[in-house]
């Protein structure tokens, strides 16, 4: 097979995906398609907005950080002013009375105006030790803020976290149908760690630096207001140049995290089937197609991190020219209108710490435009629609007999593709239904109405004689068990995994049930016996081993309504036969829908329907069906097989 070329697999895999066609996983079924809007977040304002919803939701820990940030201006503020006192209290040019210190710890000297060395010395190792007290004042109160601030950060990212995956929960069939795994499995990895890692950091230093800003602000104006004035100039340039970059960064940013999406899907689903790439010697394929996926990913990176680094140092180069003419500037004044020199000293300091939270803002925006970036795609999915809600009157299924009937349903995944056509058909309690046909007929879709994965255009579904809408989804799907061709087992013990079916279960009714599946001598001679731990969806189990284990979860649930879709196609001839006596023994007395390619399967069902295009073309027992010589004739005695 040929590699796919570089826009097909971002459809594929970098989208959030159309649904299209018939049914999932056969043709024309909900696809991957469809290119994912890509540039700048669409509401920049509303993701911001969401965001920081989720850090308000800890306003007492919020306003304890504040304070913090509030007294760590303040002493690297007072702690900048001093060394204007360290400076002049050693200069014997400079007027004693200009320094705050100095007039509070000697005011008879400083009124005086004269200070000996030994003076200057005291009033100097006094200066320092109160600097020392406010520095370590600062380093207190940086401890505690970042402490805080990183509890607010965990806590607002795992509510985040949560939220999401309780959306995922709430989701329908058909939008799991029609998204990759690795894509949104992204949302809940890369995109989450991207905001996780703005919040801790990103957000602290945004707020420390508006504070420090003001708070220099108004010292610098303390200081000298022409210095001030000419700092203050720079700054139009410096939020030009930052705008400037800040644009081109955000949109390609956000076309990282997409390209992210797509590598992660790529990988998931080569990795899950490394086998079938295997035997088919795909290996070249997949590498071709995993080399465009990267080097479009390379690319898309470069250009983000390229324009997200660039900005740090040209807002660094523009602040040293600030700082060049403002130096230069106050030297001139310290020459021709007797400003001081430890007051120079210090308005420099101010220069730079005025610069520095800009340009460590304008260093972080790559993480800014990554995270949201990544919060419009974690939003994206909150704002999918939940499954409808079930109807204000809806009852609460008990006691049913298990009858069930179809009446002229029709139903297509998307509008104006119609996949089931009319149908119609009744089973009786107990009976066993089967449907057979070509892929894509339609079968599948069958059993996905029947559990309301998805709700039917036309016709009416009565289960007992009600309205399948008049029941609770919950309650609705506590009585219908499944079995499934791909078998699924969860990471724990065999005990667990068939428990799964029904959590209260007792373990011998664990046991009962797996005796029911045929699944109890094997499970016997594995070492733990049911304490056994599965891992990697029961890979050390074969196929049949699994599909035993699934049936009992099914046997265990009560279920009155069984449906059992092509649960035997995937195994040999031997483990069908266990497989087999374990359905039978599963489907006593239950209202049974069976979907099978094997028709040696279904010779004993109560009725057999025919499926085509979406249409019942015949139905009947087996008997009746041989003796029309029809279609199921046909594909009974080979003359024609399944598609």
């Amino acid at each position: 097979m040929a590699a796919r070329d570089l826009q097909e697999l971002q459809k594929r895999y970098a989208s959030l995906g159309k649904t299209n066609g018939r049914g999932p996983g056969g043709p024309g079924g909900p696809r991957r398609g469809g290119p994912r809007p890509q540039g700048k977040p669409k509401n920049t304002k509303a993701t911001v907005k969401r965001l920081m919803a989720y850090v308000a939701a800890y306003k007492a820990r919020l306003m304890i950080v504040l304070l913090f940030m509030l007294l760590n201006t303040l002493t690297s503020v007072a702690g900048s002013y001093l060394l204007r006192d360290v400076i002049n209290a050693l200069d014997r040019t400079v007027d004693p009375g200009k320094s705050i210190l100095l007039r509070f710890i000697m005011p008879d000297a400083v009124a005086a105006g004269v200070l000996t060395d030994t003076e200057r010395l005291y009033c100097l190792g006094i200066i320092l030790l109160v600097l020392a007290a406010i520095y370590a004042v600062g380093i207190v109160s940086v401890f505690l803020q970042a402490r805080l601030m990183l509890k607010v950060s965990q806590s607002a990212v795992e509510k985040l976290r949560n939220d999401l995956f309780q959306k995922m929960q709430t989701l329908p069939v058909r939008y799991f149908d029609a998204h990759p795994t690795g894509e949104l499995m992204s949302r809940f990895t890369n995109d989450i760690d991207n905001i996780d890692m703005m919040i801790n950091s990103t957000l602290t230093n945004l707020i420390s630096g508006v504070i420090t800003l003001a708070g220099t602000f108004v010292m610098m104006i303390y200081t000298n207001i022409w210095l001030t004035l000419i700092t203050v100039a720079f700054v139009p340039l410096l939020s030009l140049g930052g705008a400037v970059i800040a644009k081109r960064s955000a949109k390609y940013y956000s076309q990282q995290q997409a390209a992210l999406g797509a590598v992660n899907g790529y990988i998931e689903e080569s990795v899950t089937g490394s086998k079938v790439v295997k035997v088919f010697n795909h290996e070249e394929t997949c590498l071709e197609e995993f080399e465009l996926l990267n080097r479009d990913m390379r690319d898309k990176q470069f250009r983000a991190q390229f324009y997200g680094g660039v900005m740090g140092p040209v807002m660094h180069n523009i602040s040293s020219i600030a700082f060049a003419v403002t130096a230069g500037v106050g030297g001139l004044l310290c020459v021709l209108n007797g400003f001081d020199v430890g007051g120079l000293t210090v308005f420099c300091n101010y220069s730079r710490q005025f610069s520095m939270p800009i340009n460590a803002i304008s260093m972080q925006m790559s993480t800014i435009f990554s995270a949201l970036a990544g919060a419009e795609r974690v939003f994206a999915v909150m704002d999918e629609a939940p499954e409808t809600a079930d109807l204000p009157d809806a009852i609460e299924m008990k006691g049913i007999r298990g009858e069930v009937v179809l009446d002229n349903v029709s139903f297509g995944y998307v509008p104006g593709q119609t996949v089931l056509r009319h149908v119609s058909l009744y089973a009786n309690a107990g009976q066993k239904i089967a449907f057979v046909g070509s892929t894509g007929a339609g079968k599948t879709t069958v059993t996905n109405l029947l559990t309301r994965f998805y709700d039917i255009d036309e016709g009416i579904i009565t289960i007992d004689g009600i309205n399948l809408r008049s029941y609770t989804r919950d309650s609705l799907r506590a009585h219908i068990a499944m079995v499934l061709q791909d078998t699924h087992l969860f990471t724990g013990t065999i005990m667990e995994n068939i428990r799964y079916g029904r959590p209260d279960a007792t373990d011998e009714e664990v046991v009962a049930a797996a005796k029911t599946a045929s699944a109890h001598s094997f499970i016997m001679r594995l070492e733990n016996g049911y304490q056994t731990v599965l891992e990697g969806d029961g890979s050390n189990l074969s196929q049949g081993q699994r599909q035993l284990l699934n049936i009992a979860r099914a046997a265990i649930s009560n279920a009155p309504i069984l449906v059992l879709d092509e649960a035997t196609s995937s195994v040999d001839t031997r483990t069908e036969r266990h497989i087999e006596r374990g359905m039978d023994r599963l489907m006593k007395n239950r209202t049974t829908f069976v979907i099978a390619h094997r028709l040696s399967t279904v010779r004993n069902a109560n009725a057999i329907m025919v499926l085509e295009q979406g249409e019942i073309i015949e139905r009947g027992t087996h008997e009746q069906l041989l003796a029309l010589g029809g279609r199921y004739y046909e594909l009974y005695t080979g003359k024609k097989e399944l598609d």
